[in-house]
């Protein structure tokens, strides 16, 4: 999954608070990879190392894991510390529970609160004070790391049944169908995820050797690189590979592959809010932007490994993915090292 990529968006939300504090938001960006010159393309994505990057660079330069959006500081290792008290815990509902207990003891609080109701489950996101949080990436990181921290301790994905907003939709909401894989609700009473209570019951799986190996690039890599392993969509990229200058695999043979029927396979791709033409446009449209950051790749070259046997094919293809021909964004991208 070393090539998924991450919208402009999430860029730009993420240094929100480093920008009001008057930090030099250029000099963090190419300190993490990223072209400040490539931000000025609307439709603009960077891959998964250079965002789990960033957000390192914004966490060290600010000494503050609230990235400057709350009213006080969330120092340094308060993460890291809430995973070694859930780390001990015996099911996923007891470290929901405890994560909760130990972000409430900070005031204002911005954390998430497990409510039961005997048939599902919701974590609702509980944000304290007067946090300055415009572009919501605060309540959407809260959703993003405490999803996946929990479903990483249990060892499996804890499917959604939803995730609610409780704002309007916004102009990037397109993103988080790939990111929640479950139906979408804006305009909410609460801003929220929803699953079923089984997963309450999970056991945690991991130990204390594997929370200090994740915590090396956590909660970066929470935000930055999904585990989509035991998701189909995840099973499905895994199957089609990085080579596509050779035949793509038909759709029954990966629904064989993955034991399961054709009919199966749509109706689970659509559970998951997405097709199997999507996953491919997906994956051509990231792997392009990765060999587009490879300078000895003559574009002609490019469009021949993601698939396309007319260069002029690939152009509109990739104006249509980001806006702007691969030339332009190319040339966008060269800022990107110090």
């Amino acid at each position: 999954m070393a090539n998924l990529t991450v919208s402009r968006h999430f860029v730009l939300a993420a240094l929100t608070g480093a920008q009001q504090q008057g930090f030099d938001t250029d000099s963090l960006l190419r300190q993490a990879g990223i072209s400040p010159d490539l931000l000025k393309i609307d439709m603009a994505r960077v891959n998964s190392a250079q965002y789990s990057r960033l957000m390192q660079v914004i966490w060290a330069e600010m000494a503050d894991e609230f990235m400057g959006l709350g009213p006080r500081r969330c120092k340094t290792g308060t993460f890291a510390t809430m995973c070694a008290l859930v780390i001990d815990c015996p099911t996923l509902e007891a470290v929901y529970h405890r994560a909760f207990q130990f972000s409430a003891l900070f005031e204002p609080a911005a954390c998430m609160r497990l409510e039961d109701d005997g048939d599902s489950a919701r974590l609702v996101t509980v944000i304290e004070g007067r946090f300055d949080d415009p572009m919501h990436f605060l309540q959407e990181s809260l959703l993003v790391i405490w999803h996946r921290l929990g479903s990483w301790l249990i060892g499996q994905p804890v499917e959604l049944s939803e995730a609610a907003f409780s704002y309007p939709r916004p102009g990037h909401a397109d993103e988080y169908r790939h990111i929640f894989h479950c139906p979408l609700t804006f305009d909410a009473p609460d801003t929220a995820l929803t699953f079923d209570r089984r997963f309450l019951s999970a056991p945690v799986i991991r130990d204390k050797p594997e929370m200090h190996q994740f915590l090396k690039t956590s909660p970066a890599d929470l935000l930055s690189r999904p585990d989509e392993s035991n998701t189909f969509t995840g099973r499905i990229r895994t199957l089609i590979g990085r080579d596509f200058a050779k035949p793509l695999p038909d759709f029954e043979w990966i629904a064989a592959e993955l034991h399961t029927s054709p009919q199966t396979l749509r109706r689970r791709l659509k559970q998951e809010n997405t097709s199997f033409q999507e996953i491919k446009d997906l994956l051509r449209r990231d792997l392009a932007i990765y060999f587009l950051g490879r300078p000895e790749l003559p574009v002609n070259e490019i469009a021949h490994r993601v698939g396309f046997t007319e260069p002029s094919t690939f152009h509109r293809a990739f104006k249509k993915w980001t806006g702007v021909t691969p030339g332009a964004y190319r040339e966008g991208d060269r800022g990107r090292i110090l």
